[in-house]
């Protein structure tokens, strides 16, 4: 296997319960008890999702944050999280970090793991737990033709953030060292949306991963993008890491406030997405992928 979407694509020869959602979405949805419980999984990598030598507060706060946005995009409100920690130096920064966004975000630790390892980079996941706020649960595969297409707001401040951090300037890098989960914005959104996801890979890629799960195209309207830095339109929108929340409603539904229609639906052509004129018949190169 070379990549991402192959080891992927055999593990949904494995995941085949209706909770795991064929592996195209966020999170899974199980009911247990009379529940519906919404469960997600993250990990960080040093190197690929954080800086070396990055402060381990930030990376914390990171960690929690990445992890309740899966939540979010499914309406649902945290109940809890499990850490799995690798141990090394500045412990102590991440678990300030860690405490400081489980109170921000009004979550409770209820436990995990912790190993140790050398000569290798340091690696951090996390279990989130939440509870449906809503039923049926959002999914990113229920967009429909006629469906208009809107974000939360705007795409590639993380970007931006992340160079201002690398490059060790002045500008402010708060969007990728400590990007803010829209709870309250996904339980809201949820009883109105026909499908939704949070904005993690690439604005690009991830309306294609909509797109594809849903069997339709989304056209974008590049001019009502949302962007940090137009002049560095392109990049902004391959980027990723900006947790904002991407959903459709209904033709003629009235968006929330705040929230920007970037596209619409259509039915199924050759290419899934659409940007302006320029027609993506696949993924390469739209956005972030392991």
């Amino acid at each position: 296997m070379t990549d991402e979407l192959d080891f992927i694509t055999a593990l949904r020869t494995i995941a085949t319960t209706p909770a795991a959602r064929g592996l195209e979405d966020d999170a899974a949805v199980l009911e247990v008890g009379g529940e519906t419980l919404v469960l997600t999984h993250d990990v960080m990598v040093e190197g690929v999702h954080f800086l070396p030598g990055q402060d381990l507060a930030d990376v914390a706060w990171k960690l929690v944050a990445t992890n309740l946005s899966d939540l979010s995009a499914k309406g649902a409100k945290p109940v809890g999280v499990l850490l799995g920690h690798m141990l090394g130096d500045d412990d102590a920064r991440f678990i300030k970090g860690l405490k400081e966004a489980l109170e921000v975000f009004e979550t409770p630790l209820l436990g995990g793991d912790t190993v140790a390892g050398t000569g290798a980079a340091r690696s951090f996941g996390m279990t989130a737990i939440g509870v449906a706020s809503h039923t049926p649960v959002p999914s990113r595969s229920s967009a429909a033709p006629g469906d208009e297409l809107y974000v939360t707001g705007q795409i590639g401040a993380a970007m931006l953030g992340f160079e201002a951090l690398r490059d060790g300037t002045a500008a402010c890098s708060l969007a990728y060292r400590r990007p803010v989960p829209l709870l309250e914005q996904g339980i809201a959104l949820a009883p109105l949306v026909t499908a939704m996801m949070d904005v993690s890979d690439g604005l690009l890629l991830d309306c294609w991963r909509m797109a594809s799960a849903s069997g339709a195209t989304i056209q974008l309207d590049p001019a009502a993008i949302p962007v940090a830095d137009p002049a560095r339109f392109d990049e902004c929108i391959r980027w990723g890491d900006d947790y904002q929340l991407l959903f459709t409603l209904p033709q003629g539904m009235a968006a929330p406030t705040g929230a920007q229609r970037i596209g619409t639906v259509a039915a199924r052509s050759p290419s899934p997405l659409r940007l302006g004129d320029t027609a993506f018949a696949d993924k390469t190169g739209l956005g972030y992928t392991h």
